[in-house]
């Protein structure tokens, strides 16, 4: 990792830059596919499957049978450690329905909202190097709770033409309506237009790489809502001396082995621990199987020294990584102050990996900064608020002369009128 010491805060922008391609780079490729796939539909997806995952389908919707056999095929012990994640996921998200909000604003005129769940959602799940089935549980277990009634499920084939049994297991759990083989640009093109095989939907949710992030924002060119721009992992850590370095150089590595694209950076106000940190780094990663695709990832990664809690606490808030860890001597100063994360990791014995996999709040969060205005994935992300107003007779009587006076000098008559013509009822 490379080592900054101090650095001044002209810097900051250019240091904490994403070893990421800018959206022009690969925007072209995205609307190729996504043309291809308005226009010719399945024909498209089939032509891309073949090309980007090397393995052409007869029929790219999973069978009841492809289930079967795959729920079979998951160990036992695996099946219990999916369960136990799925209930606290389950707790977590059940704990954030809220109650219908009723005022009445005056006499006579009652406001309220109410909830109601997106009725089709489409989840994206990362297949390729690692199949992702804890992203079922943490898209599909909050689109249940909500009463979401299509959860179409997309992840890209492997070169068997399977997806990865762990993953049909945890989407029969979680109640997956469909799912489909198609992965990438074309799995989102697939959501956002509709073909025969796969069902057009309100709401696309996942993470993915570069050129699934790119995607994703497009739909959102064609009436397609998305969760946020979720891309390339990234986690940032905040240690200090009182920080063990091993399990901080574990933690780093846990982002590092995602992809050759993640991101991670530890930010202390110890020298000491950032070169103990950076000897675990070198140590551990040899143990690892994904050690060349981590050891990219660690090639772009940093250790910022920095003088004191106030300065690392205003550089991650610049930074707004989609992970934070802190473990120092004062974690509350961190938690009570900080403004931008996608979600934060307390002390010692919390691992980033806890919030990945079992702990209860959802691991599909804003990268590349979007931590500074979006949530990551909950309960609301399936809903939307709904507002309903009743107005009975004392009460446009008690607005009207207000909503009469407001249109008329923005110049609108008819709006005017609309209420005109009630109250003159009423006194008639």
């Amino acid at each position: 990792m490379k080592l900054f010491e101090n650095p001044d805060r002209a810097t900051w922008s250019e240091l904490l830059k994403r070893p990421t391609q800018t959206v022009e780079d690969i925007e072209s490729t995205v609307m190729q596919v996504f043309e291809s796939v308005s226009n010719t539909g399945d024909e498209a997806i089939e032509i891309y499957t073949s090309k980007f995952d090397g393995v052409t389908l007869a029929n790219n919707i999973v069978t009841q049978t492809e289930i079967s056999e795959a729920i079979a095929s998951v160990s036992e012990e695996l099946k219990s450690a999916i369960q136990l994640a799925k209930s606290n996921i389950e707790s977590f998200h059940t704990a954030q329905k809220t109650d219908k909000v009723f005022v009445e604003t005056m006499i006579g005129v009652e406001c309220w909202q109410e909830k109601r769940p997106i009725q089709k959602v489409g989840l994206y799940i990362p297949g390729g190097t690692a199949p992702l089935f804890s992203t079922v549980l943490m898209l599909a277990v909050p689109a249940q709770i909500a009463g979401c009634k299509e959860i179409v499920l997309c992840s890209p084939p492997n070169k068997k033409g399977k997806i990865a049994n762990e993953i049909l297991y945890a989407a029969e759990l979680c109640g997956v309506t469909k799912i489909i083989k198609v992965g990438g640009i074309q799995a989102i093109a697939g959501l956002t237009f509709g073909t025969a095989s796969i069902p057009k939907v309100y709401k696309i949710f996942g993470p993915g790489n570069q050129f699934v992030t790119v995607a994703k924002q497009l739909a959102t060119k064609y009436g397609v809502a998305i969760d946020m721009p979720a891309g390339p992992s990234e986690l940032l850590v905040m240690a200090d001396e009182s920080a063990n370095a091993s399990y901080v150089a574990s933690d780093l590595l846990s982002q590092a082995e995602h992809g050759s694209d993640s991101q991670v950076i530890l930010v202390t106000t110890s020298k000491s621990l950032a070169e103990n940190v950076s000897v675990e780094v070198e140590k551990q990663i040899e143990q690892l199987p994904r050690k060349e695709m981590a050891k990219i990832a660690i090639s772009n990664s940093k250790s910022i020294i920095v003088k004191d809690y106030e300065t690392a606490l205003e550089l991650i808030d610049v930074y707004g990584p989609e992970h934070f860890i802190v473990a120092t001597k004062d974690n509350d100063f961190f938690v009570e102050n900080i403004s931008n994360a996608g979600s934060v990791f307390i002390g010692n014995y919390t691992p980033e990996s806890a919030g990945d996999y079992a702990s209860g709040t959802n691991h599909t969060l804003p990268t590349n900064g979007f931590s500074k205005a979006y949530s990551g994935v909950n309960l609301d992300s399936f809903q939307k608020s709904m507002t309903f107003q009743r107005i009975t007779k004392e009460g446009i009587q008690n607005i009207g002369n207000a909503i009469e006076l407001m249109a008329e000098a923005e110049g609108l008559q008819a709006h005017k009128n609309a209420v005109t013509l009630r109250l003159k009822d009423i006194e008639s």
